[in-house]
């Protein structure tokens, strides 16, 4: 694989399930010394597909990265984390879940907090960002809620970011170099 030149800022990784976006996330940081992979998602232990998938991502991470399971509080514990990590933040979509009972207020809220500790950083912030909305409409209110906040918060996080990367099928496209931002 190529190396890929990581200094500082924020840095997405996007596209949809089972494309590449984890492991090419994984690449991104690899040349790293100090790098702790941030877990979002909330634990499902009577899951067992869910269960093979962590052990798949512990499997490939190298021993020497500290891990740090924030659940819902990803803002909260990037504030605990030493300033010197490089942190790998997998995924964007176990922090949107865990808010889709507030309301709107409330919500901005919890995604200003979000920005403002991303933004804080002084070493580099991959994050994951699970794609929604390229096909079917969900057929419930709660899956719109989802699907709504998470593109609005990709967009958001994207205005932020020094790199973004769009993977599809194990490629991976530097979104930066081939694309033009949507005027606001």
């Amino acid at each position: 694989m190529a190396v890929v030149d990581l200094t500082a800022g924020l840095v997405l990784v996007t596209g949809p399930s089972r494309s590449g976006k984890s492991r090419w996330a994984e690449h991104l940081v690899e040349q790293h010394s100090d790098v702790t992979y941030v877990a979002t998602s909330a634990p499902r232990p009577k899951d067992a597909n869910w269960q093979q998938r962590i052990l798949r991502h512990r499997q490939r991470r190298p021993s020497r990265w500290s891990v740090v399971e924030c659940g819902a509080d990803l803002a909260g514990a990037m504030h605990t984390i030493p300033a010197n990590q490089t942190l790998l933040i997998d995924a964007l979509g176990g922090f949107t879940a865990s808010y889709l009972d507030l309301d709107a207020d409330a919500w901005n809220k919890v995604t200003s907090h979000l920005m403002h500790a991303l933004l804080a950083r002084s070493q580099p912030v991959v994050m994951v960002v699970e794609e929604t909305g390229w096909g079917v409409v969900p057929a419930t209110a709660v899956g719109g809620r989802f699907r709504d906040r998470q593109g609005e918060l990709a967009q958001l996080l994207e205005r932020h970011a020094s790199a973004s990367w769009l993977v599809v099928q194990g490629r991976a496209v530097n979104l930066h170099s081939v694309g033009v931002a949507v005027p606001q």
